[in-house]
């Protein structure tokens, strides 16, 4: 799993649910990179994607399971 992924990962597990906008604006990466990151952390079933009520042009992202602080860092 790429660096990318477990940054975005740990990101959610503290803050919770966020859009596209705030995984780039926590973490500093590209928007690019975090598109691809949440699409492996989907495909992995790390993340779930919800619907925003807030605002129906953006997808909600959160964490499914909790990542071990050990298998985090490997």
């Amino acid at each position: 799993m790429p660096q990318s992924c477990i940054t975005i990962l740990r990101l959610l597990e503290s803050t919770g649910s966020q859009t596209h906008k705030d995984i780039v604006a926590g973490t500093g990466l590209a928007p690019r990179t975090v598109r691809y990151a949440l699409k492996r952390l989907k495909e992995n079933g790390l993340v779930i994607e919800k619907f925003n009520f807030r605002d129906a042009r953006q997808v909600i992202y959160q964490p499914k399971l909790a990542v071990p602080s050990n298998q985090a860092s490997a």
